[in-house]
């Protein structure tokens, strides 16, 4: 069963929460940092990507970078920019994305259940990104980026979560990007016990985004053990039902020695292929084909998706066993320099500008994969392909931080 703690919570000060709080580290390139940061001394990517702060040529992994990391932290708190709460706390963190909302619990996860696979995992991590996440980590003594978690919707807290969201909200801003972020603090007694009582009977929790940040917790954990370590990880837990996944889509650099003609010959074997068709997706096991200039819709003949196995019935699975490894050659997507991916929050739009300047040669847009797809795959131990699901809205860093 899922253990829970409240925790004191580093937040930033409700009138410069907008200039603060900032995207996750790893949804943008140093120099797209450098750039959203320009002439805002308050942005947390100054802690979150401090490279930014230092010359274009260093090494993002250098010491250098993870001591302006923690001397930029410092100055925020040192400043009263960051003020970390007098008593622990649960935390409540709503997002509204045009017609989209979902309502978070904050709070902090056990590192036990992690390693114990009640936080159930999805993915394959990368050792050099747990490292880095684990140096942030030891360096600032702070956990700044949320691992974004999910649950199946349990009735009483979404109960009390609009009961609480009923009140006048601690922290309310507007991003640039259009995204609004509230949050309330939940800290009375009675509460919070209500809220462990009612988690402790739900048997999972799943990773939907942050698997290295949430590996890099429980390896300084371990490492921390009976050192004073809480045991515990700063997290954003959402109900399942509310959960907004967007699609990966795939560009390949080039058609592997075939012509356009060659490959939708090829391809019609194992799809059905309309011509003129549309540039997103509307249902499973349909795929958009962008080529030559036009938009192909794509249907799997029914042989390829018959099978009971939740893994090779996603689209991403099915695309990669049928299509790309046998006519473009791509065998691991994971380092093959022949594809490259992109979040359907750049919309097809991008896929289209991307072909069209010549810098890919074609591009697949993907129908979404569906939580309930994520949770059995997870439930039966699996691991999906790489660039599986894209989660919107994004967790901002520094609406809360775990001290550890």
């Amino acid at each position: 069963m899922a253990k829970l703690k409240p925790f004191a919570a580093l937040r930033p000060r409700p009138d410069l929460a907008a200039q603060i709080c900032e995207l996750p580290y790893d949804v943008m390139s140093s120099a797209e940092a450098r750039d959203m940061a320009a002439g805002n001394p308050l942005s947390f990517l100054h802690v979150s990507k401090p490279e930014i702060d230092l010359p274009p040529s260093i090494d993002i992994y250098a010491p250098e970078v993870y001591a302006k990391g923690k001397e930029n932290f410092q100055k925020l708190i040192k400043d009263g920019a960051l003020k970390q709460d007098a008593q622990p706390a649960f935390y409540l963190y709503r997002q509204i994305m045009g017609k989209h909302g979902q309502i978070g619990l904050v709070a902090a996860a056990s590192c036990e259940d992690y390693l114990n696979n009640i936080i159930k995992k999805h993915e394959f991590t990368r050792p050099d990104k747990e490292d880095d996440r684990v140096r942030h980590i030891e360096t600032l003594n702070s956990q700044t980026g949320p691992v974004f978690l999910t649950y199946r919707a349990n009735a009483v807290i979404d109960d009390l979560t609009k009961k609480k969201t009923a009140e006048k909200p601690d922290i309310d801003f507007t991003a640039k990007d259009g995204v609004r972020h509230t949050a309330w603090v939940i800290n009375d007694p009675q509460t919070i016990q209500l809220i462990e009582n009612e988690f402790a009977r739900i048997p999972f929790l799943y990773i939907a985004d942050g698997h290295h940040r949430s590996a890099a917790a429980g390896r300084v954990y371990q490492s921390r053990k009976g050192a004073g370590h809480s045991g515990y990880f700063l997290s954003v837990i959402f109900p399942h039902n509310q959960m907004q996944i967007l699609p990966y889509n795939r560009v390949l650099k080039d058609l592997n020695g075939l012509s356009p003609a060659q490959l939708l010959e090829k391809l019609d074997a194992v799809f059905t292929i309309k011509s003129n068709g549309n540039a997103q997706p509307t249902r499973k096991h349909e795929l958009g084909l962008f080529l030559n200039g036009q938009w192909y819709t794509l249907h799997f003949r029914p042989q390829f998706a018959a099978t009971t196995d939740p893994i090779e019935k996603l689209d991403v699975t099915l695309l990669q066993k049928y299509v790309l490894a046998p006519l473009f050659g791509i065998d691991d997507p994971r380092t093959s320099k022949k594809i490259n991916f992109v979040g359907g929050i750049r919309g097809t739009g991008e896929l289209e500008k991307l072909v069209n300047a010549g810098e890919y040669a074609c591009a697949f847009s993907m129908f979404p994969t569906s939580i309930e797809d994520l949770m059995t795959i997870a439930d039966a131990g699996g691991i999906m392909p790489p660039k599986s699901t894209w989660f919107e809205p994004k967790l901002r860093d520094a609406m809360f931080s775990h001290m550890i």
